[in-house]
């Protein structure tokens, strides 16, 4: 034994000084200077407390830093993230991805000091405004560069091409266009680096032609989605050898068609194209690409229809067309595609109805056919995907009622079904399903739900608005305890206080154009809402005390708009408030300055209630606030500093009011501000040109005031940009037109959607999606207020009707090439009309009536061929009327009072004037007098409802004679003195 003993001693002794000796020679692999380098890398930075990055595409979370493991008393190669060659203790590798790092790397930073670098991964930190540095070039060893998702910015330097052994590069920026890469730059890449097989430039602003050709025979995975590629896509990237994955989405202006040829590889795994302007029909070869397993079209602009040989691609999981072109019948042919995962077709034109192909597709998790013109019956094959995680048939036009046996679709965790024509009773099988948590059968014909709804836990969001149901709030619903999402809104239903109603989870509720008439109780023990909306409803009465004392901390919309509210308006505890809906009502009294304690209001629409007193001059403090409308109340005082202390406001709408005093100065804070409408107030001021510096500002109202004096110019080079729209009619003005504020009126030049043909609305930047604000203004025409409830970004207008301007018409005025309506009526312009106003040929509207302008009408001005109204009336014209074009339909009244006209459509010939007739000077029997016929009134009623059948429809009606109708119309409108002077006038006329 003792012999044993101390032969077992001498082993580990033995054992001992290896260990100590391996250890020895373990601490002393890694260069000294190397792990230095990468200490004083460390240093250079902060640890954040988490790190979120994607692992083989799952989300992944990290709070540990691998750097945590680094310090001098351990041999660098066996710190976390960090390789060494074991033979040479040279440091070829470090992985410090998702490590959260927080800092910046410097141009000179140390680690560029590491020259034997073969992998280097810094992906997924946080280096905000690093460069990469031109010192990257130094790792001439680099095989492999990840440098993604780090937040680096400025341009990529062309030393990156001098890695000439680089195998994979990764620079994908999270930042769109954080970073940048040069033309020369990104062509010397692809020619230089022909060892390449995997590049990833996705998000980087490239900026250039596509490249014609890639002469990396090795490449097998190229990502330039988002770069701002330009030009016309080549065959070249389709006889790539290797290529398995081209990613070219997101890219608008990337043009042409897919290539009809045969690739010359059939390792082609994923093609993705979605967002690029790439056209054309899908070409039969498509079908070659047999070992496709995603097919990214989403959002181009393929035509035709789906060819047949789609069925060849047997090994697709991915497959997306939706937002194209496309037309005709899904073709039975995608019943073979055996392994889909994914199939969208949504928002295209196929017709027909939905063929019943899908039994095969047992695969299927996402299915969207919406948006297009399907009809007929929900197809019952459907029913049978029991893999199916998330339908969608929205926006068709399918009818009849729903199949009873949803209860087979056990994984279904999204349903849409709005924007059809299904009726009959919801089956209950819907309500039942294990996972759902989203169901969505808006804008259909249902008329009922089915009796009793056992709990559900998983539906949080049911929408059912613009159906049939009628009757009591559905109690069924009731037990749908976890609901936070319910919209019943546009349904014939009531709420029976009687019943218990219990949403604990409730966040958004939606009970708009009901047939409510009381604020439903059961509100009282919603704990945590965030959205409501019962506007449009027959509510009565006062807002209830406990209604203004809920305290809903999360509340962000509330809408009481359309109601028959009245009394005060009480003090909210709703602070966190974004939209504040309470128009058409008739709410009174003073405004409480406590509105000005919602901190993060944007949205606030008081209008078209009988609110009185001024304004709490704190609304000018709301540094959030971006619309503001009051109009038609009964308001007054002076207008608070709007924009004291921000810039955020969009829309300002006061009009109606009995505001006074001057406006704000402060107004030239508002640089954003788009709209602005003080009309009919009793507001005292000069013209405030230096409004002009509002470099957004379309939008500009303040007829029926009391401004005075001349329109000044303005002080600065920019003066008005984007006005379109200026409405200074019934004021005082005087002087002479304003020149050179016309000549500033550059969106009246060229309008936003001329060249494309698309007619935009203007709309705030609002806050939700249930947000639905769109600005709209009254243009007072001939004393008529016509409410404009859309206000298009095609139309412009310049009104300047009854003021005390003076002086000739300016020829300048003809630069303004989009001007839709000019009115220069009811002043004291003199001398004659100028010719090129024909050159005016968008306008369709023409008012000169009612000053003093003499001389023959210019035959240039038959050149309009949208001109639809005109009126020259009471006027010293002389001569012939012109007649050609728009010309040949006005009628007598757009001429009487020229006593020296003559001519169709006038009864009096030319060449029948006594030589020795003198002109008489206008005799303003009545300021208030306007002639019958072709008004203002039916211009812009016509452009309400589209300038080219308003223009028609008016044009033809009127050519040969007034309507019946029209003429008991208007004599309902104008008072028994206006008829009679009317009467006068047609007398003098004869």
């Amino acid at each position: 034994m003792g012999i044993l003993f101390l032969f077992y001693s001498l082993v580990c002794c033995i054992l001992l000084i290896v260990s100590e000796s391996f250890s020895s020679s373990m601490h002393h692999l890694c260069s000294p200077t190397e792990a230095f380098a990468l200490l004083q890398f460390k240093q250079s930075f902060q640890i954040d407390d988490l790190c979120v990055c994607w692992d083989d595409s799952n989300l992944k979370y990290v709070d540990i830093p691998k750097t945590k493991s680094w310090n001098e008393n351990r041999d660098c190669c066996s710190w976390d993230g960090v390789t060494c060659d074991m033979l040479t203790g040279h440091v070829i590798g470090l992985d410090l991805s998702c490590s959260l790092l927080d800092g910046t790397i410097h141009p000179n930073s140390s680690l560029f000091q590491l020259h034997h670098l073969r992998t280097l991964n810094l992906a997924y930190n946080n280096f905000h405004s690093s460069l990469v540095s031109q010192n990257i070039g130094r790792l001439a060893n680099l095989r492999h560069l990840n440098l993604s998702h780090s937040f680096f910015e400025g341009e990529i330097p062309t030393e990156i091409s001098y890695l000439s052994n680089l195998v994979s590069l990764d620079l994908s920026s999270i930042l769109v266009y954080g970073l940048q890469l040069d033309e020369t730059t990104f062509e010397t890449m692809l020619q230089n680096l022909t060892n390449l097989e995997v590049v990833s430039l996705s998000a980087i602003n490239i900026s250039s032609p596509i490249p014609v050709n890639i002469s990396s025979s090795s490449l097998r995975y190229l990502d330039l989605e988002s770069t701002n590629l330009q030009g016309v896509i080549t065959e070249s990237f389709f006889l790539v050898p290797e290529l398995e994955n081209l990613k070219l989405g997101g890219n608008n202006l990337l043009k042409g068609v897919l290539p009809k040829i045969h690739p010359s590889n059939n390792t082609l795994l994923e093609l993705d194209i979605s967002k690029t302007g790439i056209s054309g029909e899908l070409p039969d070869i498509i079908g070659t690409f047999s070992s496709l397993n995603r097919l990214d079209m989403y959002g181009c602009q393929f035509s035709g229809s789906i060819p047949d040989s789609i069925g060849n691609i047997t090994q697709i999981r991915y497959l997306d067309f939706s937002y194209n072109h496309l037309t005709g019948h899904i073709p039975s042919t995608i019943s073979k595609l055996k392994h889909l995962t994914i199939l969208g077709l949504s928002s295209n034109s196929f017709s027909g109805e939905i063929p019943n192909i899908f039994s095969n597709l047992q695969e299927l998790r996402y299915l969207c056919l919406s948006k297009n013109t399907f009809i007929g019956s929900f197809p019952s094959t459907i029913v049978s995907l029991t893999h199916l995680q998330e339908l969608d048939l929205s926006s068709n036009s399918l009818s009849g009622p729903l199949p009873n046996n949803f209860s087979m679709l056990q994984k279904l965790t999204e349903l849409g079904l709005w924007n059809n024509s299904l009726n009959g009773i919801i089956p209950s099988s819907l309500f039942s399903l294990p996972l759902l948590g989203k169901l969505c059968l808006d804008n259909n014909r249902f008329s009922g739900l089915p009796n009793e709804l056992k709990t559900n836990p998983t539906l949080v969001r049911l929408g059912l608005s613009h159906n049939q149901l009628s009757g009591f709030f559905p109690q069924s619903l009731v037990n749908l305890t976890n609901l936070s999402t319910l919209d019943l809104s546009s349904n014939n239903i009531t709420i029976d206080e009687g019943i218990q109603i219990t949403f604990p989870n409730l966040e958004i509720l939606q009970l708009s154009s009901c047939e409510l008439k009381d604020f439903p109780h059961f509100l009282k023990n919603v704990k945590k809402l965030w959205v409501l909306d019962i506007s449009n409803n027959k509510i009565r009465g006062e807002i209830p005390n406990w209604f203004s004392g809920i305290r809903w901390d999360e509340l962000t919309y509330l809408n009481l708009s359309h109601n028959s509210l009245t009394g005060h308006l009480h003090q909210f505890h709703f602070h966190n408030l974004k939209f504040l809906d309470l128009k058409f009502n008739s709410l009174q009294g003073p405004l409480p300055s406590s509105i000005c304690n919602m901190n993060n209001l944007e949205f606030l629409d008081l209008s078209r209630n009988n609110f009185s007193n001024s304004i709490p001059s704190c609304l000018g403090s709301m540094s959030s606030l971006k619309v503001l409308d009051l109009r038609r109340n009964n308001f007054t005082g002076s207008i608070p500093p709007l924009c004291a202390k921000s810039t955020s406001l969009i829309t300002i709408v006061l009009n109606d009011n009995q505001f006074e005093g001057t406006l704000p100065f402060s107004l030239i804070n508002c640089s954003n501000l788009e709209v602005a409408d003080m009309g009919n107030n009793a507001i005292n001021d000069t013209f405030p040109a230096w409004l002009g510096t509002l470099e957004e500002l379309q939008v500009l109202i303040l007829k029926s005031n009391l401004f005075h004096g001349p329109i000044s110019s303005c002080q600065s080079t920019l003066c008005f940009p984007k006005l379109r729209i200026i409405d200074l009619s019934h004021n005082q003005f005087s002087g002479s037109l304003p020149v050179k504020i016309f000549g500033n009126f550059k969106a009246m030049i060229k309008l936003d959607g001329e060249d494309t043909g698309k007619i935009r609305y203007m709309e705030p930047d609002m806050i939700s999606s249930y947000t639905s604000y769109e600005d709209s203004v009254s243009l007072v025409i001939k004393g008529h207020d016509i409410e404009l409830e859309r206000i298009s970004t095609i139309m412009t207008t310049i009104d300047l009707l009854s003021n005390h301007f003076e002086g000739v018409i300016p020829k300048t005025l003809k630069d303004l090439s989009s001007l839709w309506l000019l009115n220069l009526s009811h002043n004291n312009l003199i001398g004659h009309i100028p010719m090129e106003l024909g050159q005016l040929n968008k306008l369709e509207a023409l008012d000169l009536s009612w000053n003093r302008l003499t001389g023959k009408i210019p035959k240039k001005l038959t050149t309009m061929k949208f001109l639809a109204v005109l009126n020259l009336s009471q006027n010293l014209l002389i001569g012939s009327i012109p007649q050609g074009l728009q010309f040949n339909t006005f009628e007598n009244d757009s001429y009487g009072g020229n006593l020296d006209l003559c001519g169709p459509p006038l009864s009096k010939q030319c060449g029948t004037t006594d030589p020795s007739h003198v002109p008489q000077p206008l005799e303003y029997e009545d300021e208030s007098y306007f002639f019958s016929g072709f008004t203002w009134e039916s211009v812009v009623i016509g452009y309400s409802f589209g300038l080219v059948v308003g223009t028609v429809v008016w044009s033809l009606v009127f050519k040969y004679r007034k309507p019946k109708w029209f003429v008991e119309f208007f004599e309902g409108i104008y008072p028994k003195k206006m008829r009679r002077s009317m009467k006068r006038a047609q007398r003098r006329r004869t």
